[in-house]
């Protein structure tokens, strides 16, 4: 099924972060876009939205099946709402969230805590939203 770049981008938004309220979906999108933007490293080889989203092993929500087990979650189960297709629009136009930097990477670590790296030396702690914690690129994705 083919999805414009606003479709894909809003349900990719209502499914990895419908639960965090606005600022937290918009700082989903933010990753994303920043995905698409940067133009060094791994990603600045992808440059497109549904590419950034269905890269291998990095949006849960794009894969159909987790672990041999159909993953219900995922984004063509999505039905998203006016204020997903808004973020969306919001990000692909340049708006990001204050103080997100140039987060490449977020997780929900299940803890009150962020780790200081992630996933490894390529990614600093940013900022933590709700339940994620954001990472900006270091020297060393670049060479990733």
């Amino acid at each position: 099924m083919a999805y414009s770049d606003t479709e894909l981008l809003a349900r990719l938004i209502q499914c990895e972060a419908g639960g965090e309220g606005q600022t937290g979906m918009e700082a989903v999108a933010s990753v994303v876009m920043n995905r698409v933007r940067i133009d060094y490293g791994e990603y600045g080889r992808i440059m497109t939205i549904p590419g950034v989203i269905f890269q291998k092993g990095q949006f849960v929500c794009a894969m159909e099946t987790v672990g041999g087990q159909y993953n219900a979650q995922n984004i063509y189960n999505m039905r998203p709402e006016a204020q997903h297709y808004a973020i969306a629009e919001w990000a692909i136009a340049g708006g990001r969230v204050g103080g997100l930097g140039q987060a490449l990477w977020f997780f929900n670590p299940y803890s009150p805590s962020c780790r200081p790296n992630f996933p490894t030396r390529v990614g600093t702690f940013a900022l933590r939203l709700g339940d994620h914690c954001f990472y900006d690129p270091t020297s060393y994705y670049a060479d990733t």
